[in-house]
């Protein structure tokens, strides 16, 4: 049974400890553990007395992790090989991780945010495409219970640009397109992966009633199965949405959301306020740590966005933005939510190197729980915490975080006690990386994660229960 972070004990240890109120940016100052202790093997990137210890160089040159762990590679692009006999694509990032039919094993969907010049783009294969022009899409991967790999085959093809997306409480993937480009046919939508049955996927139909935007994330709320989209997006930055599925329509289940009409249920934007009423347009307002807004929610008048892009049929006093925001976890009975950075000199109201948020939907309101500083020397950065994108609440306790910030990016983790840890770290040898997806599998035993540039799918192993 999963264990997730309380949104109670976050909130005072970050208020105690400071957590993400960082004046440099560095480990050593961010999160006060003085300089990082020499390691075997190489030098430490981890603060003392949280997480698992330094990390250790890595022989092959790929994935740095505390000693006690190991990785396999369980796909490569242009290396390893798909079912169908192409190359694993590249640039994986979202995934999820769901129990094999019969017990045996994890199988793993993830996405592929593929564009136009990525050299292996998934497979157009006969069924299971939505538009010819569309490079991207999500592989399955079987893995067996040893965190080997078994096989990986196309489950959707002919998108493009799949970047976050989200699993539902009826156990299937909700893959995201983070553009507004019109190929042959219009993308920008949010699309449903069956990981057990195959068939369920043929003919792949776009959830249009879900808007057509450059989404990142989607969470689902398992009661009311109202969902909450994010949108990454620039030139007015994105927004925070709400969908409110039909009555007639729910409980939602497998096939659900293909068979909700183009106009289902409501489509609203977020309109955050201060406890007195002030608007906020921009998340990067709020600096305080422990601050809580309270929500409204204001309908899109137009989804599909055929005229004019969702976000640009609201102005700045409408509704509420930010600046790149990324990846969204459902736990605690809410949903919480990364918005990655922000620059000044970009138009945003101050500078941060990321914030973590939390919705409470019962309550209305938005928690600002974890602010990171800037960081603008990618040199330092590549000993700092910056940048964060996916998130995922651990069995163990507390959260993991993709970075994908300046230098060279990490896994952080987050204990339920607010003490902040590299878990793992890209090695200098790899190139052009971001971490993608951190997912445990259901028995808590594995966890999978994406580096994105290099196509690198690993499972990762070790002492878990004892970091935290």
């Amino acid at each position: 049974m999963e264990r997730p972070i309380s949104r109670r004990a976050l909130l005072g240890a970050t208020v105690a400890a400071g957590l993400g109120v960082a004046v440099t940016g560095t480990v050593a100052t961010l999160y006060n553990s003085g300089p990082p202790p020499a390691g075997p093997g190489g030098r430490t990137v981890s603060p003392k007395g949280a997480g698992y210890g330094p990390l250790v160089r890595d022989p092959a040159g790929r994935l740095a992790l505390p000693q006690g762990f190991r990785y396999q590679v369980l796909a490569e692009e242009g290396v390893t090989r798909l079912e169908s006999g192409e190359f694993s694509p590249s640039d994986p990032d979202g995934a999820a991780a769901f129990p094999a039919p019969d017990g045996n094993g994890v199988v793993l969907v993830s996405n592929h945010e593929i564009g136009n010049s990525e050299p292996h783009p998934v497979p157009l294969i006969e069924g299971f495409v939505y538009d010819p022009a569309g490079r991207g899409g999500t592989t399955t991967i079987e893995v067996a219970p040893d965190g080997s790999r078994v096989r990986q085959y196309v489950s959707l093809a002919g998108t493009y640009k799949n970047c976050a997306g989200g699993r539902t409480p009826w156990n299937t993937w909700l893959s995201c397109e983070e553009t507004e480009r019109v190929l042959e046919k219009p993308h920008g939508y949010i699309f449903e992966v069956d990981p057990h049955d195959q068939e369920a996927n043929r003919d792949p139909r776009p959830i249009k009633a879900l808007g057509r935007f450059p989404h990142e994330a989607v969470v689902v709320d398992p009661e009311t199965f109202v969902m909450y989209e994010t949108e990454d997006a620039r030139r007015p930055n994105g927004g925070f949405y709400r969908f409110t599925p039909p009555a007639d329509a729910l409980p939602l289940g497998k096939g659900s959301l293909r068979r909700l009409a183009d106009d289902a249920g409501t489509l609203e934007a977020l309109r955050a306020t201060t406890a007195d009423g002030r608007h906020i347009r921009d998340l990067a307002e709020v600096t305080e740590i422990g601050t809580v807004l309270r929500t409204e929610w204001v309908e899109v008048p137009e989804r599909d966005a055929e005229r004019t892009s969702v976000r640009r049929q609201f102005g700045d006093d409408e509704v509420t933005r930010g600046r790149k925001l990324e990846g969204a976890w459902w736990a605690d009975d809410g949903a919480y939510v990364v918005s990655s950075y922000a620059r000044a000199k970009d138009g945003e109201a101050t500078n941060h190197g990321g914030q973590v948020w939390y919705l409470d939907p019962r309550e209305q309101t938005l928690t600002l729980y974890l602010r990171f500083a800037a960081v603008d020397d990618a040199g330092q950065a590549n000993d700092a915490a910056d940048g964060p994108d996916n998130i995922t609440v651990s069995p163990y306790g507390g959260v993991l975080i993709a970075e994908d910030g300046r230098g060279r990016p990490h896994l952080l983790g987050a204990t339920p006690g607010g003490e902040v840890f590299f878990l793992a770290q890209s090695e200098p040898e790899v190139k052009g990386s971001e971490f993608c997806g951190p997912v445990f599998s259901p028995d808590q035993r594995l966890l999978f994660t994406n580096l994105q540039g290099p196509g690198l799918t690993f499972t990762i192993q070790g002492p878990f229960a004892q970091g935290t």
